[in-house]
């Protein structure tokens, strides 16, 4: 094979991890979205114990001890307590128009990953001749360019593998899986409905405290929109982008810190039983009397279920978990306290992975990167890559699976000059916008072990590294692009036939076809 090493020049000044970006041919940002795409800015609700009615005075009928028919009284109330047991589901929103195709996540011809474009696609994918994936090592007889640790394949030298591995032990890698979707979207622009998180809800992800949340005070909770058609205000979600945030979903009232967690909760269940044994000898004249009496009841059984559950700060805070922050945690104190991502990254991750809330959007800003350089992408694809890996890494210590999906609003292109700073580390400079290059993918960890793919790339890419867009419904298609991450959701829990029960008015075609478009196997049976 013929290697176009394209010329070198002096490299330029790059832009700081938190610089705004600032463009000749673009307008200057007036709107949010073009605020957070181009840097210039980053990208609550509140649950209380309940106090209802007056407490009634019958000490001797509060002795009782309530604890064992808690689970009980939580389950006819409808608390849920660990969600509703679907894999628990984060989306990285990043904004501005990120690199995901060749430079990162490999993207191939009809055959799959590794059925490789040409040197010119690979060149326009930010790939200089001597570092495309079919070159193979005169010494070693290895291609050195290609990564399937965690069984997707990866450029050796991607910024978003090499964020992952530094955030991931071994192990956490080797029992994930993911697929690559090529799939055009518009540049620079929130319009694109790329977000599945009402779609996620639908296919049966809830949280015990939250439905869902997202990073940003939007209607999809990040840059990109829902789905019109998918969307239901009353699931919008909950904006959490900090510690504080998550702290602040639960009140548990002033009584857990005048007593210790244990006698708070037992305090609480004796209320309960006071109340109830109270309500029963009491008609309150309206014609909903057993309505009226049930909603008392679970107002007590609700606040001692929060005093129970989160009564000591660690439960929520994720500043205080071991497994985030500290010695033996995914980011040091000092990263933690000096990047606003990381914490919002895990005040997301916290909520999710445990249960409290079903899923979450994360919305990263500044990736409308193409700024003459190749440096200024290089680092922010990086952090990218450690949020993501973080995301990993944290439901491999909590013990449970995860699927998490990476995309963006449009993406970029080269022309093929080099960039030889230490960040650039001899790679093509990135120079426009061009949705041609898009494309999305998806993560799934599983402790049971790596998810069985059968296939790794959904769609293909023509051999000049432009997306083919009659390889896939999604393709073309972003509101089909979502839809097509929601079968691949529900396929994980062996559900891809209930797909069009759910959503009746899809554009995926038939079973076949949707088939066609599943890239890995059940995990899980249903629920976890």
């Amino acid at each position: 094979m013929r290697l176009s090493i394209p010329r070198k020049r002096p490299s330029k000044p790059t832009f700081g991890l938190n610089a705004p970006l600032r463009h000749p041919d673009h307008r200057r940002p007036v709107t949010r979205r073009e605020f957070i795409a181009q840097g210039f800015a980053t990208g609550s609700a509140t649950i209380a114990g309940l106090s209802v009615l007056s407490l009634f005075a019958n000490p001797r009928q509060g002795y009782a001890a309530l604890s064992s028919d808690l689970e009980t009284l939580k389950t006819s109330c409808g608390i849920a307590t660990q969600g509703a047991g679907k894999i628990p589901f984060i989306c990285f929103d990043l904004a501005g128009g990120a690199n995901i195709a060749g430079s990162n996540v490999l993207v191939g011809g009809q055959g799959g990953q590794l059925d490789f474009l040409s040197t010119a696609g690979y060149n326009k994918l930010g790939l200089p001749g001597d570092m495309v994936p079919p070159i193979v090592n005169a010494q070693s007889s290895t291609r050195d360019f290609i990564n399937q640790d965690m069984g997707l394949a990866f450029h050796s030298d991607s910024a978003f593998l090499r964020g992952i591995v530094e955030r991931t032990a071994a192990g956490t890698r080797a029992s994930t899986n993911g697929v690559v979707i090529p799939a055009r979207s518009e540049n620079d622009t929130g319009n694109n409905p790329h977000n599945p998180m009402y779609g996620i809800h639908t296919a049966g992800a809830d949280g015990s405290l939250l439905t869902l949340i997202g990073s940003r005070n939007s209607d999809s909770g990040g840059n990109s929109m829902a789905p019109m058609s998918m969307m239901d205000s009353r699931y919008r979600p909950t904006k959490v982008d900090r510690p504080s945030d998550v702290t602040g979903l639960v009140d548990v009232g002033d009584l857990v810190g005048l007593l210790d967690q244990s006698d708070a909760v037992a305090v609480m269940e004796s209320i309960q039983r006071i109340s109830d044994a109270k309500l029963g000898q009491v008609d309150t004249q309206v014609s909903r009397d057993a309505v009226i009496k049930e909603l008392v009841r679970c107002g007590y059984v609700k606040s001692a279920d929060l005093a129970d559950r989160f009564g000591n700060p660690a439960t929520l805070n994720p500043e205080l978990d071991t497994d985030i922050v500290g010695p033996a945690g995914i980011f040091s104190s000092a990263e933690f306290a000096s990047d606003e991502e990381f914490r919002k990254t895990a005040s997301v991750m916290k909520l999710v992975v445990n249960g409290f809330a079903g899923a979450g959007t994360v919305t990263m800003g500044g990736f409308d990167y193409h700024t003459g350089d190749r440096a200024t992408g290089e680092v922010r694809d990086l952090r990218a890559g450690r949020c993501i890996g973080a995301c990993l890494e944290y439901a491999a210590r909590v013990g449970v699976p995860i699927m998490i999906y990476i995309f963006s609003d449009g993406s970029l292109a080269s022309n093929g000059r080099i960039d030889d700073s230490a960040e650039g580390r001899g790679k093509c400079e990135w120079t426009g916008d061009n949705q041609s290059t898009a494309a999305s993918f998806y993560l799934v960890y599983n402790p049971s072990g790596r998810p069985v793919a059968v296939r790794n790339q959904v769609g293909y890419m023509r051999s000049d590294a432009s997306v083919e867009t009659a390889s896939t419904p999604a393709a073309n298609n972003v509101n089909l692009l979502v839809q097509t991450v929601l079968l691949n959701y529900m396929a994980l829990h062996g559900e891809a036939g209930q797909f069009s029960t759910l959503f009746p008015d899809h554009g995926l075609g038939n079973s076949t076809l949707q088939d066609s478009l599943i890239g890995l196997t059940p995990i899980v049976s249903g629920t976890i």
